[in-house]
């Protein structure tokens, strides 16, 4: 008997060198037992280490490529990374939400890219706070964290902001504790996530394939803490894939 896969949904950026964005959700949902479907959110011109330009795709462009796939297709999780604004991404979740009212956003808050480029500022704070509501889980790295919350230290940060909705604190740029990611579940029960002793190399787009494969393991029926926890397992293994920048998908 045929097995069906569950359908996850990434609203991504469109990045040639297939790195980061929606090319990496792809992926990373193929490689993990899902069937992506694939939104365009932004058309780039980077490479691995270059970004260029970006032209970005409004809030009704994004959302007349969602409603045919949303009629559909029964989608449960969908991964959102860059938009254009924090206020786009409101308008996108409110239409998704009137189709597939018990839909679960994993948001990647993408504010810069890893080779320098800022797509927004965070000056939306009331905006930012209405789109947190409405999300599952927000996956900030450190310094995401601060600028979305207006605090200083990495805890505060991320425990003002799960007062929305879960956070998961990811570890690669703290001072305090290197490699460990914490996932806050509201702002007292927390869980840390250490890092495997295997030997990782810098690559484009991690952050996208973490959150893309906690989506992923999310519509395959796991909990979030489980989500969290075999996600960072997965994207170590593709950072581990290759010395270079781009890295491999692999089981």
């Amino acid at each position: 008997m045929e097995t069906r896969r569950p359908y996850v949904l990434s609203l991504a950026g469109l990045d040639p060198s297939a790195g980061a964005g929606l090319l990496a959700d792809i992926k990373t949902f193929e490689t993990l037992g899902t069937y992506g479907l694939g939104v365009c959110t932004a058309l780039t011109v980077q490479t691995d280490t270059r970004f260029l330009s970006v032209d970005w795709q409004s809030a009704g462009q994004i959302i007349a490529q969602a409603i045919p796939l949303l009629e559909t297709f029964p989608v449960e999780y969908c991964k959102i990374g860059i938009m254009q604004d924090a206020d786009t991404i409101l308008e996108v979740i409110t239409a998704i939400r009137a189709l597939q009212p018990d839909i679960r956003f994993i948001l990647d808050p993408v504010l810069k890219a890893s080779a320098g480029f800022t797509f927004h500022d965070t000056t939306q704070l009331s905006v930012w706070r209405e789109v947190l509501r409405q999300v599952y889980l927000l996956t900030p790295n450190y310094h995401e964290a601060l600028l979305l919350s207006g605090k200083e230290d990495g805890h505060v940060a991320a425990t003002t902001l799960a007062a929305y909705s879960a956070v998961l604190l990811k570890g690669g740029h703290r001072k305090d504790r290197q490699g460990v990611d914490t996932l806050y579940m509201g702002r007292t029960d927390m869980i840390d996530i250490p890092a495997s002793s295997i030997t990782v190399f810098p690559k484009h787009g991690s952050g996208c394939v973490l959150s893309a494969a906690i989506t992923a393991q999310l519509a395959t029926g796991c909990s979030l803490p489980t989500a969290c926890i075999t996600a960072k397992l997965y994207t170590e293994k593709f950072l581990a894939s290759h010395s270079s920048l781009l890295g491999y998908h692999i089981t």
